[in-house]
């Protein structure tokens, strides 16, 4: 069937070329932290620890590390493989055929754009709650996305931030990673801080018991913190834009996924070892345990250190979208528009700017508090099918050479898909709907317009039936 036509590496190698290659392994490494400590380590440790794990979270994000290593290693054989822009629609392409690459890149827009108007959402709040810190109140119109009960009609802060982000992508690549690259060292300075500064105050009793809710609650809360590794695969979808794609794309995704998982857990023990776990259900659980020591200042350093982490994780998450959109667009099944390149900074200035108006409507008017796992469930299903797509690749690509191989192929791809699928039978019914009519409205616009403009469908391009 047509729909399963696939591309061959050649003609993705062929097709490459537009976009500038000047990011190195430090730099895709920064964008990997940049995209993984934000949101989860300020926000969400707290929300997990108090309704999920208790203090056994430190075990949550080890089994979601674990999760997501594995799929790490299929990512960065790939990344190695097909070095373009796309990340997982790139490779399915390759591995499955065009119906998946699609099914997988539609996916990957629910996950960018989820997450980033989730994420938006949640450093508006830093924000307003900074500016407030001063004296300084925004009126209730303005302060959040629309909520009759509270008087709320825009979240003006998440759009203006979404646009500035916007803006800054359209400035260049090497621009944008400078930029992440300073974001990254003030937070982790600030996350250093806080584990060094809290690891005085920790106490031991606060730990017990240490699985307040049983197995079953560590498994929950690993599912529910997966959320906070979403990130290290936008790293993939750099690849057209990296000196060295075959040594740089794994170094930058195995590395970025260690320091994080490192650091989560370390903040994990110790700000369970402060407050004890029953307390920690709230917005800014960093913070609040610097407060609870009478760490005042330090506390008000937080919230810089969360508005900046927060930042680089939506800058990551719209490049992500913006480079997954002009892969698309290129393949011809979005309008041609969104692969159009400028001639000074070689960004795809369409896709940049489509982008970033959509993120900031859909932060600035929707509610996203029913909405941010569904980056979780478009995650895992991405990762389960790069697992997947190993095997696939292996047997279609034998002859390809590739900087990284991923080691005990077939096995360690199929647990790497079983732990991801786990993961996901785990998330809310709800999830599963409003992922599925996503799917459905994806399927529909795919055999409306995209098989029909396909580049495989008018030949313009190498097809490997």
């Amino acid at each position: 069937m047509d729909i399963f036509r696939k591309k061959t590496v050649g003609s993705l190698d062929e097709s490459a070329g537009k976009l500038n290659r000047t990011l190195s392994a430090l730099d895709l490494t920064a964008l990997g932290v940049g995209a993984i400590i934000g949101t989860g380590i300020f926000v969400l440790t707290g929300v997990a620890a108090a309704v999920h794990a208790g203090p056994g979270l430190i075990i949550s994000f080890a089994i979601a590390a674990l999760t997501c290593v594995l799929s790490a290693l299929c990512y960065s054989e790939f990344a190695s493989t097909v070095p373009v822009s796309g990340s997982a629609y790139a490779y399915s392409y390759v591995a499955f055929g065009e119906i998946i690459a699609w099914i997988l890149g539609w996916d990957l827009i629910l996950e960018y754009g989820v997450a980033a108007a989730a994420v938006a959402s949640g450093w508006s709040s830093y924000f307003t709650g900074l500016l407030d810190g001063f004296g300084l109140h925004l009126p209730a119109a303005i302060s959040g996305a629309y909520d009759a009960s509270k008087g709320s009609i825009i979240d003006l802060p998440a759009v203006i931030i979404i646009f500035v982000i916007t803006y800054l992508l359209n400035k260049g690549i090497k621009e944008t990673a400078r930029f992440n690259g300073i974001m990254v060292i003030v937070k982790l300075i600030v996350v250093l801080l806080f584990i060094g500064v809290g690891a005085f105050y920790v106490k031991p009793v606060n730990w017990s018991p240490f699985l307040p809710f049983g197995v079953g609650g560590v498994i929950n809360g690993a599912a529910t913190v997966f959320f906070a590794y979403i990130g290290f695969d936008a790293v993939a979808t750099a690849a057209e834009e990296v000196k060295r794609p075959q040594r740089d794309l794994p170094i930058g995704i195995i590395a970025s996924l260690a320091i994080c998982t490192l650091l989560y857990i370390a903040v994990s023990l110790v700000l369970t070892g402060i407050v004890p776990y029953s307390s920690l259900n709230v917005g800014d659980p960093v913070a609040f345990a610097l407060r609870f020591v009478n760490q005042n200042m330090l506390a008000g350093l937080t919230s810089v250190g969360a508005i900046a982490g927060m930042t680089t994780v939506l800058l990551v998450m719209l490049f992500g979208m913006t480079r997954l959109l002009f892969a698309i667009s290129r393949d011809g099944l979005l309008t041609s528009k969104l692969s159009n390149v400028s001639g000074k900074a070689q960004t795809p200035t369409q896709s940049t700017w489509v982008t970033g108006s959509l993120i900031a409507i859909l932060t600035g008017f929707v509610p996203l508090n029913k909405l941010a796992n569904l980056t979780s469930i478009g995650t895992l299903f991405a990762f389960a099918v790069v697992s997947l797509g190993i095997i696939a690749l292996r047997r279609n690509n034998a002859g390809n050479k590739s900087g990284f191989k991923v080691p005990w192929v077939p096995y360690l791809p199929l647990l790497s898909a079983a732990a991801c699928i786990y993961l996901m039978i785990n998330l809310q019914a709800i999830t599963w709907i409003g992922f599925v009519i996503w799917m459905i409205v994806g399927l529909l616009i795919y055999f409306l317009y995209g098989k029909k403009h396909s580049g495989l469908n008018n030949g313009s391009e190498k097809t490997n039936l």
